[in-house]
């Protein structure tokens, strides 16, 4: 978890793509992910909407990396913590 001042050295438009980069390695495609434009200040990265299938497959890569002990592999066990 990134910490307030921590937030405050990320470029959005690194974090942005870097995002991007890595759900494209999982086969992702986020179609409005950019940088906020509307709010510089806070270094804002919009990831938009999508579809419920891309949803769950977005939740399916996440759960392939989380360590065992994570509250989220838990809850793709059906485990409740």
């Amino acid at each position: 978890m990134v910490t307030e001042p921590e937030s405050q050295n990320v470029d959005p438009f690194a974090a942005a793509e870097s995002l991007r980069a890595a759900l494209d390695h999982a086969g992702i495609v986020l179609p409005s992910l950019a940088v906020d434009a509307a709010s510089p200040g806070l270094g804002l990265v919009e990831l938009g909407r999508v579809r419920a299938d891309v949803a769950m497959r977005l939740a399916q890569a996440l759960q392939q990396r989380a360590p065992e002990s994570s509250p989220m592999h838990s809850a793709s066990c059906g485990v409740i913590s």
